[in-house]
């Protein structure tokens, strides 16, 4: 299947390939279809690009490229809606702010995006651990 992106041109995906979220992602909860894509010369980020928007995209990257400590628990509502059987299921990313200055780049520790690879059900989750921050930089 191909996708025009207003931002990154065309690209093609599998049916597969979407990821639902249910109750959207805070912010844009009326877009419920993402793809994750791999953002050639730019790893470890990658974009999160909405299948019903062609002008929403979101850098990501997994945290634990950046942060090897980064841990949380996942509460049996979101293990259940997104009907998590084991940890091998888990994929974690969190949104990435870009800025000029490389010192000002920050990641949303706070607000990770949980996706169960097995089925490819997502949502964003919200921790009540105060030591994550929304703006916590990479470097």
């Amino acid at each position: 299947m191909k996708f025009i992106s207003k931002i990154h041109g065309e690209i093609e995906y599998e049916e597969s390939n979407i990821i639902n979220f249910a109750k959207g992602i805070p912010g844009l909860h009326e877009l419920k279809k993402f793809i994750l894509l791999d953002l050639q010369g730019y790893e470890p980020f990658k974009l999160l690009q909405s299948l019903e928007d062609d002008e929403i995209s979101l850098i990501v990257t997994s945290p634990y490229e950046f942060f090897k400590d980064y841990e949380f628990k996942l509460s049996e509502e979101t293990i259940k809606n997104l009907n998590i059987d084991s940890p091998e299921q888990v994929n974690v990313i969190t949104t990435v702010t870009l800025n000029s200055d490389v010192k000002k780049i920050t990641t949303n520790l706070q607000g990770p995006i949980v996706i169960n690879t097995s089925n490819n059900l997502g949502e964003q989750i919200i921790l009540d651990n105060s030591k994550y921050k929304v703006k916590n930089p990479l470097i």
